[in-house]
């Protein structure tokens, strides 16, 4: 027989929990029972935190986690034995056991990591144990409990919200807004799906629906080119390597394209034999979503349609490229693999620099200025646009981030200076390393990572910390 547990939803359920199950043994063992008693508290709300966090899905963690009451009971111990064993408070070693080692063992993701030392240092601190009432959050309601007994820590944990706020989390209203849109998209995508295959109202038939539909994309879907004679010979640089490259990976796309929908087109029509590939490719059109033989070039959340004409504004790019030489703003979301494209602005700074590729670093100036109103591309690196911000604002005013407006989920970035630079200077302070995704879907899969490299911008009032507990991160493309 198999039993298979899992934690309570909420934040006062897990810390009911947590408290009790510490025995009264357990819970007066420690010889220093003023710290212990603080922190033991402070840990409970640590564990219930990173357990209560999923529900924000990709603002929540890029990689759900299992954490689970060994977890806790480990670190519990450890925080006993290390509190009895030294007279001053090892901050150090209890936050790498705890945080990087016990729980951070099953983290696996860098972010992640860096999202669980910020509470962790948030929660295990010096005034978690001088400060009466310290706060574990910017609600009032959440706060360590002075000295008492067991029981009375009990009560505390079941007299805590009902409800649990974002704040609670650091997070902002929005993410919850943001996590129910997803859920509810999901439930109807398999609504949806679930629907009986047969004559609508309008009495056209399922087969007759795609029919159409596949001929609509066919009038639209660019065509294949013959690539030497679109590029001839070239300039064999970096940059055009990267065009030649891209145009391959679309020509390849675009001809899959269109001899799956021909294909389909004749199935439906009885002249060739419905492979299952080609039933794949029928389910997903009458469902209006993407079929996964046509994801090969880049990875994508968009329904159907929005992706039909995202796939033109990128074929677009190109062909302007080709005809008229590199533009002077980039979209880097056009790119296949947009990873490619920056090493190859890398690669043309250090040669026209004459230094090592490898002592290359990136600075991201932001750029005031519309894309109408740039004349000339720069002289290092690319302006690049399209970027999207989620879980944050952005004040165009000082070009930082802000705190995002109720029910703005995603804002548009001003357009970037991805700049090469030489032996880059530390991060300066007030600043918030941002994580660059190639889509909503932050861990990507395992052929192909999301994450593309962490962009320097300003934190503006709020810590930097504050937007990595927000999840705040740029992305290339949204889901819709």
């Amino acid at each position: 027989v198999n039993l298979l547990t899992e934690p309570p939803k909420g934040l006062k359920a897990n810390m009911k929990r947590l408290i009790n199950n510490i025995s009264e043994s357990k819970f007066t063992a420690c010889g220093k029972p003023h710290k212990y008693k603080k922190l033991l508290y402070a840990m409970c709300w640590f564990h219930a935190v990173l357990v209560d966090r999923r529900k924000f899905l990709n603002l929540g963690w890029n990689i759900p986690y299992d954490f689970n009451d060994s977890d806790f009971e480990v670190s519990e111990l450890c925080l006993r034995l290390y509190l009895d064993e030294y007279d001053d408070t090892p901050w150090d070693a209890l936050k790498y056991l705890i945080a990087e080692i016990n729980y951070g063992g099953r983290v696996t993701d860098d972010l992640d990591r860096r999202l669980m030392n910020v509470y962790m240092a948030q929660f295990f601190c010096d005034d978690a144990l001088t400060v009466p009432g310290f706060k574990l959050s910017a609600l009032n309601s959440y706060i360590i409990p002075e000295d008492g007994p067991l029981s009375m820590y009990k009560e505390v944990a079941a007299g805590l919200p009902n409800l649990d706020h974002p704040e609670a989390f650091g997070q902002h209203s929005n993410a919850d807004i943001a996590s129910a849109i997803t859920t509810g998209t999901a439930m109807l995508e398999t609504v949806v799906s679930l629907q009986p295959r047969s004559a609508d109202a309008s009495g056209i038939s399922p087969g007759e629906k795609v029919l159409g539909l596949a001929d609509d994309l066919l009038s639209i879907i660019p065509e294949p080119i013959n690539l030497n004679k679109v590029l001839g010979d070239g300039d064999g640089t970096a940059l055009f390597i990267v065009l030649t490259q891209e145009l391959q990976r679309y020509n390849k796309v675009l001809g899959q394209i269109r001899k799956s929908l021909i294909d389909v087109g004749k199935g439906i029509k009885g002249l060739v034999v419905m492979s299952s590939d080609l039933d794949v490719v029928y389910q997903k059109l009458l469902l209006g979503s993407v079929p996964p033989q046509w994801l090969s070039a880049y990875p994508s959340l968009k329904p159907l349609a929005s992706w039909s004409r995202d796939l033109i504004v990128r074929w677009a790019q190109l062909m302007d490229w080709c005809e008229k030489g590199p533009p002077r703003v980039f979209w880097l979301a056009g790119f296949t693999y947009p990873n490619g494209f920056l090493t190859a602005l890398l690669q043309t700074s250090a040669r026209n620099n004459g230094v090592s590729i490898d002592t290359l670093n990136w600075d991201f100036p932001i750029v005031n200025s519309e894309e109408k109103d740039i004349t000339a591309k720069p002289k290092e690196g690319a302006y690049v646009k399209g970027l999207f911000l989620e879980g944050a604002g952005w004040s165009y005013d000082n070009s930082c981030l802000m705190e995002p407006e109720p029910m703005e989920l995603v804002y548009h970035m001003p357009i970037v200076h991805f700049k090469p630079v030489e032996a880059k200077k530390s991060k300066s302070k007030g600043m918030y390393a941002c994580p660059l995704y190639l889509y909503p879907l932050r861990t990507g899969s395992r052929e192909r990572p999301s994450w593309m490299l962490n962009i320097d911008i300003k934190s503006g009032q709020p810590e930097p910390e504050t937007w990595t507990k927000r999840g705040t991160a740029l992305l290339l493309a949204l889901a819709e």
